[in-house]
């Protein structure tokens, strides 16, 4: 159950080595947040984030969650909840893909596909379930802005975003008044770090930095220049990114307004509402 400050006590990320579910967690860990269960792959990561947050007073336990076996996902997450009610549930995996190699191989596309949103129906309905069976608690969902309007740079990645965005929306209509509550998370792009693997690095340019991503994984898809940018187009893209604390942020601040929809950065939310009633010719000259 939440705290006497409405802080919640147990925190359940699937997805556990995701950059933006670490920074959300110390930020609840410091908010008096004292277990979490990190779910997502055997691995060396995962191990190291478990660690890094024990380190902050929490009691941290790692689980296997494999977002691409959905058969196994009620017995995995069912011995979670077994173990005592979740407040706050984080859904915070999934994988951007490579456009060009994932149209080429459609496999590879499909991997895609059944990792952003087949996975996430599954493992979202097992959650809201044994959320509503507790009577209470919140999901919230990483989305992306890539949702809102698919591009061609990255219309894979962004169809799966899309259909994860509407399902979590509809999920929330369903649980209203059930005690649980869905939250759905719209980041931009992040700030390139070269600490952060993949990450771009100071002088390069990409384009499609208004793609984001949840797990923090496409940033180098989504980043844009760094220093000495000139070109108003990229300084706009640059002004639309985030890095991890800020959503965060975004998401402590949501959970306690009981908002159904964050943007990060709030700006978002006005340019994906223009972009979305851009006629398609014009949209696809458009350097996003």
């Amino acid at each position: 159950m939440k705290d006497a400050f409405g802080a919640p006590q147990s925190l359940l990320v699937l997805g556990g080595t995701s950059e933006i579910a670490l920074a959300t967690a110390r930020r609840l860990i410091a908010l008096r947040t004292r277990t979490v269960w990190l779910a997502g792959r055997p691995s060396p990561a995962l191990d190291t984030a478990a660690a890094g947050l024990r380190a902050r007073g929490a009691e941290v336990r790692t689980v296997a969650f494999d977002a691409l076996d959905p058969e196994s996902h009620e017995t995995v997450l069912g011995k979670v909840f077994a173990e005592g009610d979740i407040d706050l549930v984080l859904m915070a995996f999934g994988i951007p893909g490579d456009q060009t190699r994932d149209e080429e191989e459609p496999l590879r596309a499909v991997r895609v596909a059944r990792t952003n949103y087949t996975g996430a129906v599954s493992a979202g309905l097992v959650c809201a379930g044994a959320l509503q069976a507790q009577g209470h608690g919140s999901l919230v969902v990483l989305s992306s802005v890539s949702g809102e309007r698919v591009r061609r740079a990255d219309f894979i990645y962004g169809s799966s975003k899309a259909g994860l965005d509407a399902f979590a929306q509809g999920l929330g209509d369903a649980l209203h008044g059930t005690g649980v509550r869905v939250m759905v998370v719209r980041p931009g792009a992040l700030h390139p770090d070269p600490a952060r693997p993949g990450s771009v690095q100071p002088g390069s340019v990409q384009p499609g930095s208004l793609r984001g991503d949840g797990t923090g994984r496409d940033s180098a898809a989504g980043a844009a220049g760094v220093t000495g940018a000139t070109d108003p187009a990229e300084l706009v893209r640059r002004r639309l990114m985030t890095t991890p604390e800020a959503v965060a942020d975004a998401i402590v601040t949501g959970l306690g307004r009981g908002t159904g929809t964050v943007w990060v950065p709030g700006a978002l939310r006005v340019v994906m509402s223009a972009l979305r009633h851009v006629p398609r010719p014009l949209f696809r000259r458009l350097p996003l």
